[in-house]
């Protein structure tokens, strides 16, 4: 199936060509006047000076080569050569006929060359809480996901938590300190216990706490370097240790992430990478790219003579590499962050062969995947643009800054997702809503506004913006959010129920109305926002069309009425209307990863 504009795209293309200008000058879009007709193309005003021509007269040409199209009703030209279509009656409905039929994908087509995809997103860390910081990533992470998988690709998706780093060693050594990990101490293979001697609130208490005393004690920092290299050494009591810290910490993410409905095919996390290291140091020794550095060993990733601005912290502007050299081994003998980055791309390429990797990560990293990656093609471990970072805004407080609690601290995941479904049930019992549903029912539409709040609020912003965290404006069941959009779909469901009732069934669509022929074009719309949401990698383009979705069949709900429509032909089809609105609608917010309930 072809989207109209797209197919318009081709037809006004061939005729500007047809007067002798390049197709690249000539597009095709949305019509900024509704009005006045559904799309335009503003290509003669460019393409003029390139043939000689005056643009209207030109406008006027191309105009008349398209007016015999039998899928336009109208070719005007206004102004100095904006060029204006208006879709005929026929064509509309045809196309939403066939949005209509397509169950799985409501009118968006799929790509013509399917790719192997690994999109690596939320990243949280063993041993400690997630928090809101861990929000975003995670959202448009498992959108994305969704999304390149709707348009045919082969994907998964890697939770990639970080399970490999110094935090261990300081997790280790304090939880020895306390007494808790004397089984473990001990010299060769074991056995050791398969309890673990911590729980989850141990893990808690005791990670801040020996991140802020290595910031002070240089022995206990000291200690918890070199247990981190024993532990990536492959000291068996430690390994069986750390064995634990996982499965404690795994147990509370899963919990997170289902409440989110964020799911992974993949949960690896750094030290999956581990096998591939000796064999990635022995590669990276023999191609001359590891080499010494004041008693560490980089891989420098800058090119010849490639420099940059850099600020010290007295304020002194000097020229420094850019970027800076990849750090692979610390003076201490440990592997990096990056360098279990490095190696996880050498891993994937080894196990999956991914034609595409996306880093769904904050945009405050971008230095650090700027160096992996230059590394990488170094290494030969990937090819040109098979990795993207795909950087990130932060959700903020209404001071503009990064979210805090009241008191100033970082708010865990499951507080927020608490604090949602909290204001959720507020917000249903203000509007009357569930209040004749069994409790657990009511409970589960709740949960269900929470998730479409919070993740419409990220997803409806630009994915390298920030946004300002406002619980009871997303709540609102009014407006641009993800409850305003549930309570749509659960509208039309209450109608289509109603339908089934009286024994009526969805017929052939005939479009006539205004508001008939608005739903139908943004039905046709769907396509090229699936297909920019893609390109682009940003989800927002989704949102954005959801909400014009809703709008629009609020508009033709208001304006075309359905069950008491005047006669059974245009009640069939005004059913059939408002069963493709529900279909894409659905399909939509699942690519967003919000789910609709069957009613409130």
């Amino acid at each position: 199936m072809t989207a109209l504009r797209t197919a318009l795209g081709e037809a006004v293309t061939a005729a500007f060509a047809a007067e002798g200008v390049a197709g690249s000058n000539v597009r095709v879009t949305a019509s900024d006047r509704p009005d006045l007709a559904d799309f335009q193309s503003n290509g003669a005003l460019a393409a003029a000076k390139s043939v000689g021509a005056n643009p209207r007269d030109l406008a006027a040409r191309v105009a008349a080569r398209l007016a015999g199209d039998p899928r336009l009703a109208s070719v005007d030209v206004a102004g100095p050569g904006f060029i204006n279509l208006k879709m005929s009656d026929a064509t509309l409905a045809a196309r939403a006929a066939e949005a209509a039929a397509d169950a799985d994908h409501a009118g968006a087509s799929v790509v013509a060359v399917p790719r192997k995809v690994l999109i690596d997103y939320a990243g949280p860390n063993v041993a400690k809480p997630m928090h809101v910081g861990h929000l975003r990533s995670s959202i448009i992470g498992e959108s994305l996901k969704r999304l390149f998988r709707f348009r045919g690709d082969t994907v998964w998706g890697d939770a990639h938590f970080g399970d490999w780093g110094f935090q261990m060693g300081l997790l280790i050594v304090a939880a020895a300190d306390e007494g808790k990990a004397d089984a473990f101490l001990a010299e060769g293979d074991g056995p050791f216990p398969a309890d673990s001697p911590v729980t989850l609130e141990d893990l808690e208490r005791l990670y801040p706490q020996a991140a802020a005393r290595a910031k002070e004690d240089p022995a206990f920092r000291d200690r918890a370097r070199k247990a981190t290299a024993e532990l990536q050494a492959g000291r068996p009591g430690y390994r069986a240790l750390w064995a634990h810290f996982v499965a404690v910490s795994r147990t509370a993410l899963e919990r997170e992430f289902g409440a989110l409905g964020v799911t992974f095919d993949l949960w690896n996390g750094e030290s999956d990478a581990d096998p591939r290291m000796a064999e990635m140091i022995a590669h990276l020794e023999k191609t001359g790219l590891l080499v010494q550095d004041d008693g560490a060993r980089v891989v420098h990733v800058a090119g010849p003579g490639e420099t940059r601005k850099k600020k010290l912290a007295d304020g002194t502007v000097i020229e420094a590499p850019s970027p800076p050299p990849l750090l692979v081994i610390s003076s201490e003998g440990s592997a990096m962050y990056g360098t279990t980055d490095l190696a996880t791309i050498l891993d994937r390429k080894i196990a999956i062969g991914p034609d595409l990797i996306l880093y769904v990560v904050d945009e405050r990293q971008a230095e650090h995947f700027e160096q992996v990656f230059r590394a990488a093609r170094l290494a030969g471990y990937a090819t040109d643009g098979m990795l993207e970072h795909l950087g990130f805004g932060t959700m903020n407080g209404p001071d503009g800054k990064p979210f805090k609690t009241r008191a100033g601290g970082v708010l865990k995941l499951h507080d927020l997702i608490t604090m949602a479904v909290d204001k959720a049930r507020e917000r249903l019992r203000e509007a009357k809503l569930g209040d004749d549903l069994p409790p657990e029912e009511f409970e589960a539409i709740a949960h269900k506004v929470a998730v479409a709040a919070l993740k419409f609020a990220d997803l409806s912003n630009a994915r390298t913006t920030s946004y300002v965290f406002d619980l009871d404006r997303f709540m609102s069941f009014e407006g641009k959010t993800g409850p305003y959009l549930l309570y749509q779909a659960v509208r039309i469901k209450s109608l289509l129920r109603k339908a089934v009732d009286q024994g009526l069934i969805p017929g052939a669509i005939v479009v006539a109305e205004p508001a008939e022929r608005d739903l139908a074009l943004t039905l046709d719309a769907f396509d090229p926002a699936v297909a920019d949401a893609y390109d682009k990698r940003m989800p927002h383009l989704i949102a954005e069309h959801a909400y014009r979705l809703a709008q629009s069949f609020s508009k033709f709900y208001a304006a075309c009425p359905v069950l008491v429509a005047p006669d059974e032909a245009t009640r069939a089809s005004r059913l059939a209307l408002s069963k493709a609105a529900l279909v894409q609608l659905e399909i939509a917010l699942d690519l967003l990863g919000i789910e609709t309930p069957d009613r409130m």
